[in-house]
């Protein structure tokens, strides 16, 4: 995500390297590249020039402190100005009714029934609502049945009328289904077609009219690029939506989308999607994505998933456990788990402040923790329960029941032992949470 624009703007940065002070004559050529780098990433030329020159303009405006270099202040300076670029600051979505209707449209492919799944998950599992999912889309069979699979896998109610045509109708109903039933968010899942065409916009807008929403997000393919501001453009013409949904950020790596469609059609976007998981629908917010564009990590982020898996229970268990010295590779198997919970192995890594440019070029897969999973499951109970009775012999054992090197074993153990005494260290200062998953080592696989 991102990956392209990051790497230009910071060559862009390095311009500045060694200078004494910001003047005309270098931060010319630096907003020069950074314009450049932002038409690259499929921004608009003309937002990009409006861009840079009030960058240009606060940067030949700022006196440079002795303790900060111009590369630095520049840096701080296009981050603040990325960040309002995108909007300023998160926007949240509108929960005050009962039920709240929120109606979600965009082209056929752009990832609207899965994000109706993601935000049904999103509602129920971290603001506690009861949603029900609406499928009002009458020309895609496999819609209803994808919506479905969705429903089922989140524990979220479906509401379908398969021998109805009228999508209006459906809704219309849906919202009596969901009064009767307690249901307190009802989402509605349209039709989407693979271009933009009158008898779609007029259907999405009938519905409109009939059920009144609260919300009308609009989901686009961040993929598309400029493609996909020019549809915002012209859905919102319509339908005058209230927020954007980014999906399919993690396989762009030039980011657009994100950068100019708040810009052109003025409404926050909402929420960004990524990867197929449907835990992986994050809030925006503009501020921590500038921050990650410029590789300056995402820390806050980072601990908000790691305090999602956070069990309070649990890691009183594991404090007296490590402070004990007691951590055993079940405790550990436990700590792999909810990190794979937190998402993407590689995106986590790159909140964290210079690790994202240090791994950008090291292929992590979401696979890195099954060899280590192997050895553990190679073990025996009473192996995991007590490491340190695992001698020569036992490492041999361990090694053929899970297709590695003995090598590999005897350095999983030496890793382990050097974590067991790195998180005993971490305890001793006041406010460690030892219960929240820690990463661990993932050179092998």
């Amino acid at each position: 995500m991102f990956e392209n624009l990051s790497e230009r703007l910071d060559s862009a940065f390095k311009l500045l390297k060694g200078e004494g002070r910001i003047n005309e004559i270098n931060i010319a050529t630096t907003v020069k590249e950074i314009r450049r780098a932002l038409v690259d990433a499929d921004v608009n030329y003309k937002i990009a020039k409006e861009f840079t020159d009030k960058v240009k303009e606060k940067a030949t405006g700022e006196k440079v402190l002795t303790s900060v270099s111009p590369g630095q202040l520049m840096v701080k300076i296009v981050k603040d100005e990325l960040a309002t670029l995108m909007g300023g600051k998160e926007s949240e979505i509108n929960l005050n009714q009962k039920p709240v209707i929120i109606l979600i449209a965009g082209l056929q492919g752009s990832g609207k029934t899965t994000f109706s799944g993601k935000l049904a998950s999103f509602l129920k599992n971290k603001k506690g609502r009861k949603p029900l999912l609406v499928a009002c889309d009458i020309y895609r069979p496999a819609a209803i049945d994808q919506l479905k699979v969705l429903g089922e896998q989140v524990k979220v109610e479906v509401y379908n009328e398969p021998e109805n045509k009228s999508a209006v109708s459906i809704a219309l109903n849906a919202l009596a289904h969901a009064k009767q039933n307690g249901n307190n968010v009802v989402i509605i899942d349209t039709a989407g077609r693979l271009a933009i065409d009158e008898v779609m916009m007029r259907e999405v807008a009938d519905v409109k009219a009939a059920i009144n929403p609260h919300e009308i997000l609009f989901v686009v393919d961040s993929m598309t690029g400029q493609d996909a501001v020019n549809t915002a453009k012209a859905f919102n013409e319509r339908l005058d939506f209230t927020g954007v949904v980014l999906t399919k950020l993690d396989g762009d790596t030039r980011g657009g989308a994100a950068l100019s469609i708040r810009y052109v059609v003025d409404k926050p976007i909402k929420f960004v999607s990524m990867g197929e998981k449907l835990d992986t629908l994050d809030v925006f917010y503009p501020e921590r994505m500038a921050q990650r564009i410029l590789g300056m990590g995402d820390i806050t982020t980072l601990v908000e998933r790691a305090q999602a898996q956070y069990d309070e229970v649990q890691a009183k268990k594991l404090e007296k456990k490590i402070r004990a010295n007691k951590f055993d590779f079940e405790d550990f198997k436990e700590q792999l788990n909810q990190i794979k919970k937190m998402g993407n192995i590689k995106d986590l890594l790159a909140m964290i402040p210079g690790v994202g440019k240090a791994i950008k070029d090291i292929d992590i897969s979401d696979d890195a923790f099954k060899g280590i999973e192997a050895m553990i499951n190679s073990m025996t109970p009473f192996e995991r329960a007590n490491p340190d009775v695992i001698d020569t012999g036992r490492r041999k054992r361990i090694a053929k029941g899970c297709g590695k090197d003995v090598n590999d074993v005897n350095a999983f153990m030496k890793q382990f032992e050097q974590m067991k005494q790195m998180m005993a260290q971490m305890n001793k200062f006041k406010g460690a949470a030892p219960g929240m998953p820690t990463m661990p080592m993932m050179g092998r696989k």
